[in-house]
């Protein structure tokens, strides 16, 4: 009797053991989704940090990988619908996007193409949302295209870039901006305030609904954790931690 005692207290707790590691191994039926999108020249692994503070909040994340010097940003946009697709536009999950650099002009493409019926919130970090100075710089380079591809010279500041070409935002935008540059040679192309690649008037974008400019470059600003904590209070309320309209221009 004592030996088959303890062989049921023994399965007991293996039974419970498994069935917590069981339950969590199994996907959380999460109603937040959010899909990271990095920049120009870079690939998933620059937004790995952001990927792991938002997943410990709690949303189901996609770290979107693609060839950014690839193709021209129609191509780049028609390749992340098909991505969406696949993982994202369920009916009953907010889908949400934190981007970087050329990712927060996919988005604007993707929205005025074919907005997605579950959008959600949209924070966009260091966006050329006007265009980028370097853009038009490069544009007469041709060792310059080559190496960074056909979407960074469609980054201009021009009326007729594709930013530009843009409409504004009709949904809930936050855009943080850095100005601290460690592209020295970049900033002297960049009029005004900058934060390496992009001047801080030229991220801003009409409709959206929050901005913020931090002491962080444009390099670096994703992997910065009090730019995440942002991100993240977006996300969660639609707005960042500062009063609305307020902004950091030369924080000390």
């Amino acid at each position: 009797m004592k030996c088959i005692q303890i062989f049921l207290h023994t399965a007991l707790i293996f039974l419970i053991i498994g069935s917590s590691y069981s339950l969590a191994a199994e996907p959380m039926d999460k109603t937040e989704a959010v899909v990271l999108l990095h920049g120009l020249g870079r690939t998933a692994k620059s937004m790995a940090y952001m990927e792991e503070r938002l997943t410990a909040a709690g949303y189901t994340v996609y770290n979107y990988d693609y060839e950014s010097r690839k193709n021209e940003i129609k191509y780049l946009v028609d390749d992340l619908q098909k991505f969406l697709e696949a993982c994202c536009l369920r009916k009953g999950t907010s889908l949400h996007f934190v981007t970087h650099s050329l990712g927060g002009i996919l988005v604007r493409a993707l929205i005025e193409e074919k907005r997605p019926e579950n959008l959600g919130r949209v924070v966009m970090l260091s966006p050329p949302n006007k265009g980028s100075e370097v853009a038009d710089y490069i544009k007469d380079y041709s060792l310059f295209k080559d190496i960074l591809g056909p979407a960074s010279i469609q980054l201009g500041t021009g009326l007729d870039s594709l930013p530009n070409r843009l409409g504004p935002a009709d949904f809930e935008l936050g855009v943080i901006t850095g100005n601290r540059t460690i592209d020295p040679i970049s900033s002297l192309i960049i009029p005004g305030v900058d934060d390496g690649k992009v001047a801080v008037e030229k991220t801003k974008l009409e409709g959206m609904t929050d901005f913020l400019v931090m002491p962080v470059s444009h390099a670096y600003i994703m992997q910065k954790p009090e730019v995440v904590d942002e991100v993240i209070y977006f996300l969660q309320q639609g707005r960042f931690t500062r009063k609305k309209g307020t902004s950091l221009e030369d924080p000390k």
